[in-house]
């Protein structure tokens, strides 16, 4: 599309301002067919909309076919036809990029101003009367006309281009969407029978079998996927409306575990942290870490989301397994106490966080000197553990060195009931 047709309704204003305050009987916008600065002298113009209609001029003066210039002995303008665009002569390109006042090509019945914006000849502007020529203050009206043609035109075509570039990034995410719910299908299957197993091998294991906590591990873990899976489906069904701030602080959406303003979990610490320590120590064993656990059995409870508690501490607790070498050492204590808050302390005998890089360690996608290693990560675990332990009302702490003076330590602070 050459032009919108809120540009051509700018058009009808402006000829008809030429037409009632400036006496002139005929004009024409051309615009370029293309959006580009050219060397050559020539440039193909399409007339947009003419006063009056060309059709009716046509057939009203007889003109012949051409452009709307008069020529010499002549007081009949000829017109353009409205079809393919025309070649038609401009001036040197030194006539629209001069610095020194607009001169029109004519100074008498009829002017044929560029119209140019930030040194882009978008069209021209073609205007005329029989009865008198243009005075100076006319032909700086003119000028001005020109160039808020040639000021809308830009605008106008920079509009169609973003909306082009919508279009495309639309296009683009319904394609990622059908992808990922593709493989969000494709993904549940497997999940699905891992949970089966899980069950079947917890039938076949007395409950003194030291393997009946693998098979726990694995029915556990499966469920939490699947919970991930919910809130995936629900994150990929967002709208517009639905991101809008004050619609999203009342939605009944959640992509984290939040904890209800109006309630209080009562929860025991050890009874999250329990199955998280097995689950850790079969990792443990196969890395030749040693894991090292204190879970109280008298803890009082705290106030907290069981479902955000026990991501916070799973990430701390594979942030540990991670980042801790060969033969190093982790260690999981709860039961830690300061007024009005109990703690849970996970630390590791890693290479520590650089003191530039503490202070970034939970924003989003921050790795720090980790970036460039080969140990795999996104940067979001710190990030929602802490975004998690502020929406239940709690804190979180890191050391590094240790107290023990290696590796790095993180405390997370719930408040009691």
């Amino acid at each position: 599309m050459l032009t919108s047709a809120d540009f051509v309704a700018l058009c009808q204003v402006q000829v008809a301002m030429l037409t009632q305050r400036l006496g002139a009987v005929w004009s024409i916008v051309y615009l370029t067919e293309e959006l580009e600065e050219k060397e050559s002298s020539q440039a193909k113009l399409i007339p947009v909309f003419a006063y009056p209609d060309l059709a009716a001029w046509q057939k009203a003066k007889a003109a012949k076919g051409g452009m709307l210039l008069q020529e010499a002995g002549e007081n009949t303008p000829k017109i353009l036809p409205n079809n393919a665009p025309t070649p038609v002569p401009l001036p040197a390109r030194e006539f629209w990029q001069d610095k020194t006042p607009m001169q029109p090509l004519s100074l008498t019945r009829q002017m044929v101003l560029p119209l140019v914006y930030e040194g882009l000849l978008t069209g021209l502007l073609v205007t005329g009367r029989e009865d008198r020529p243009w005075n100076e203050t006319e032909r700086k009206e003119i000028e001005t006309i020109a160039q808020t043609l040639a000021i809308a035109h830009s605008i106008d075509r920079r509009r169609e281009w973003v909306e082009q570039q919508l279009n495309k990034q639309q296009n683009l995410q319904q394609q990622q969407r059908d992808l990922l719910d593709n493989l969000l299908h494709q993904f549940r299957n497997p999940l699905t029978a891992l949970r089966t197993f899980g069950k079947l091998l917890l039938k076949r294991f007395t409950p003194e079998d030291a393997n009946r906590a693998v098979a726990d591990n694995i029915i556990r873990e499966s469920d939490r996927l699947q919970e991930f899976l919910k809130q995936f489906d629900q994150a990929i069904d967002l709208t517009i409306d639905d991101l809008e701030p004050q619609k999203a602080l009342t939605s009944k959406l959640k992509l984290l575990p939040l904890l209800p303003a109006a309630s209080s979990n009562q929860l025991f610490v050890g009874a999250i942290l329990a199955p998280l320590v097995e689950s850790a120590k079969a990792i443990a064993l196969e890395r030749n870490l040693q894991l090292y656990a204190e879970i109280p059995a008298n803890l009082v409870a705290v106030k907290a989301d069981e479902r955000a508690l026990r991501e916070v501490l799973s990430n701390l607790i594979d942030n540990a397994l991670k980042y801790t070498p060969e033969g190093g050492q982790i260690k999981i204590c709860a039961g830690l106490t300061r007024p009005s808050f109990q703690g849970v302390a996970v630390s590791d005998t890693g290479g520590g966080i650089p003191p530039n890089d503490l202070e970034k360690v939970f924003e989003r996608h921050y790795r720090g000197v980790q970036e460039n290693s080969a140990i795999p990560g996104t940067g979001l675990g710190l990030a929602i553990a802490l975004e998690l332990v502020e929406q239940m009302q709690g804190e979180i702490e890191v050391f590094s060195p240790a107290q023990n003076g290696l590796g790095t330590e993180f405390i997370v602070w719930l408040p009691l009931l």
